[in-house]
């Protein structure tokens, strides 16, 4: 906060100083809509809405800037007063349909876009807003690799309708940038860059579409040409934000690319961060466009101090909420992390809340030994964003420390089978978890005879077993141990033992017993159950009585206490001491 603070004297006093004189001409507002200084613009638009309010282009932009700034109830207003002011105003009605976009109101959206591309004529600008509409909540450098994506059918609608404003204007650069931003968003880097190289061919004095270019080579990890793209931005117009704001973005993915110029690469990040809130505003929507960036950085005690001072502000944007329970979370701070996360979830509009929050909501309550809500969240994040899928790996971590077996292995089976993150040791637990589910159905069946084993379970732990021993590139004693446990009770009763589990307990033997040294307890302990095994193989299968003893012997020292153990040597009369 500290960084905001110095800098706000210098921003307030832009504001202040620029409200008397502010050129009050639509052009101007839109310059500053594109500089992202939209506390600018929307004092100038304010007035221009009250100077000229037969023009409904002025309530479009006004509306527009409200969108940029997470405010869509108020754009909405602004687009109806357009409409009042012009039943035909195509702008207003992309407006209104980018509200319906973000609301989820597909219909709505539809019914708006089509409206605006009916009445706009020779006029590209509804095309290029109801394209951005479809981009939205996110835009520019937001979409693409770095965060959240945009979803396929929302950026093939874009590119359709920005074609076809193509078609009405193919000298408008912002559509081109649009389509540019558009087709990066699903990792298409040569039409995104030939959108780009096209735009600023049009019109050479776009910083814009730099700076849409630079983006496109920070995400190929060309920071080289990624930084000449800003400076050449910054060229053009030195006052340009945007440029400084994604030069800072970029050099926080180029400290994590170089271990060695990791802390000057953040330095000037930081720099560069400052460059651009000095050039824009200092109000509460740029604090949490720096609250962003700083979830990028993972610089989260500062984002703590930022979201913390945000809170306090009778005037804040309720999503300042979201970042002090992101922050607190990765600080440990749980408590105030539940809290903060608790007042965005229950307070915001429903349309709002999006899967992160569900899954640090999850998250913190995991941590805070609330389980069954944590599990509860977590796959709630899960189901409204199927792609989430190593947030199954958490769910079944905490199913698993719950005892609640079956489900852990359920869970652990799907992050196994579907997470670029699974590791051989989940596949391990999906079959353990399995096995031990089997052993407590087992364990309740002897009291509660309505409870009977599922032996599926036990196929699920044999396969699951059986995965990770090949993969492995030696054997893993305990592994063969709990893969020969399974076999085991697929054996049925001794009497018709088959020897599933034979080759798993020898190896078992050979595998411990190579190592030389005495044993620990419990290694003890499963060689005793190992050796008990192979004893009642050879009396009841070979009806061999001599090896039988042989092995119960060896069975007997190293666990004299193994409840077969003292009843074979019980039964021949032999007392548990010899």
């Amino acid at each position: 906060m500290k960084i905001i603070n110095k800098i706000a004297g210098t921003a307030l006093a832009l504001v202040f100083a620029g409200s008397s004189v502010f050129a009050q001409s639509l052009a101007d507002a839109k310059k500053a809509i594109d500089a992202e200084q939209y506390q600018k613009a929307k004092s100038m638009l304010k007035n221009l809405t009250s100077t000229q309010a037969d023009k409904d282009e002025n309530y479009f932009y006004l509306g527009w800037v409200y969108l940029k700034q997470d405010y869509p109830d108020s754009a909405k207003a602004a687009f109806n007063k357009g409409i009042a002011v012009n039943p035909k105003s195509a702008l207003n009605y992309a407006g209104l349909g980018a509200v319906a976009h973000i609301d989820k109101d597909n219909t709505g959206a539809t019914t708006n876009f089509n409206q605006a591309v009916t009445l706009a004529g020779k006029n590209s600008k509804p095309y290029l807003y109801v394209g951005l509409a479809y981009l939205l909540p996110l835009s520019g450098s937001n979409i693409g690799p770095n965060g959240p994506a945009i979803a396929p059918a929302d950026a093939n609608a874009a590119i359709a309708v920005l074609n076809k404003g193509k078609v009405v204007n193919p000298k408008d650069a912002e559509i081109l940038v649009a389509l540019g931003d558009a087709y990066r968003s699903q990792l298409k880097s040569t039409d995104a860059y030939n959108n780009y190289s096209a735009a600023l061919i049009i019109d050479p004095k776009s910083a814009a579409a730099d700076v849409a270019e630079g983006v496109l080579w920070r995400f190929a990890d060309n920071f080289e040409d990624s930084q000449k793209q800003f400076q050449a931005a910054l060229a053009i117009d030195p006052n340009y934000g945007p440029a400084y704001r994604e030069w800072a973005e970029t050099d926080i993915r180029w400290a994590r690319s170089d271990a060695a110029t990791y802390d000057a690469k953040v330095k000037a990040a930081v720099e560069n961060y400052k460059k651009y809130i000095s050039l824009t505003d200092y109000s509460p929507e740029s604090q949490m466009r720096y609250a962003d960036f700083l979830i990028d950085a993972k610089d989260y005690v500062t984002l703590q101090k930022v979201a913390a001072d945000l809170t306090a502000s009778a005037k804040t944007n309720l999503r300042a909420y979201r970042y002090l329970a992101y922050a607190a979370f990765e600080n440990k701070d749980y408590q105030s992390a539940l809290t903060a996360m608790n007042k965005w979830v229950s307070q915001a509009d429903p349309k709002r809340v999006i899967p992160n929050d569900y899954l640090y909501l999850g998250r913190i309550e995991l941590a805070l030994k609330q389980d069954s809500l944590g599990v509860l969240h977590l796959r709630k994040a899960l189901s409204l964003d199927t792609s989430q899928v190593d947030v199954v790996g958490e769910i079944a971590k905490s199913l698993y420390a719950s005892g609640k077996y079956i489900d852990a292995g359920d869970a652990y089976r799907v992050y196994a089978q579907k997470s670029r993150q699974a590791k051989l040791m989940d596949h391990f637990y999906e079959g353990f978890s399995y096995y031990q589910g089997y052993k407590d159905q087992l364990i309740k069946g002897q009291t509660i005879k309505t409870i009977k084993p599922d032996s599926t379970l036990l196929t699920k732990a044999d396969s699951a077993f059986t995965y990770v021993e090949r993969k492995l590139p030696t054997p893993n004693s305990q592994i063969v141990y709990f893969h020969a446990n399974v076999k085991d009770f697929e054996e049925g009763d001794r009497n018709n033992i088959k020897g599933l589990a034979k080759p798993l307990f020898e190896q078992y033997i050979q595998l411990v017993t190579s190592k030389g040294g005495t044993p620990d307890d419990k290694t003890k302990g499963y060689l005793a159950a190992a050796y008990v095994y192979l004893a009642n193989y050879a009396e009841f299968k070979e009806k061999d009585p001599a090896k039988a003893l042989d092995l119960y012997t060896k069975a007997k020292e190293m666990d004299p206490t193994n409840p077969q153990v003292v009843y074979y040597f019980s039964k021949k009369g032999q007392g548990k001491s010899k």
